[in-house]
């Protein structure tokens, strides 16, 4: 059987911690600020971690 691949795409986007979670960057964060308040900027430019729904997908997609 061969070798998984990682998802390149998804590789870029998320990282594993050291518990194993899966830790994510807030989207709507790269233009058209200037219409978004301060403190919901700040907010975005928090991590955070991928919800239960989506955790066996993101799984899938990082092998290793």
């Amino acid at each position: 059987m061969p070798k998984m691949k990682t998802h390149r795409g998804a590789a870029k986007r998320f990282k594993k911690t050291a518990t194993g979670k899966i830790k994510r960057f807030h989207a709507f964060h790269s233009h058209i600020l200037g219409k978004k308040s301060a403190k919901r900027k700040r907010k975005l430019r928090s991590s955070t971690l991928v919800h239960k729904s989506d955790l066996k997908r993101v799984k899938k997609m990082l092998p290793y």
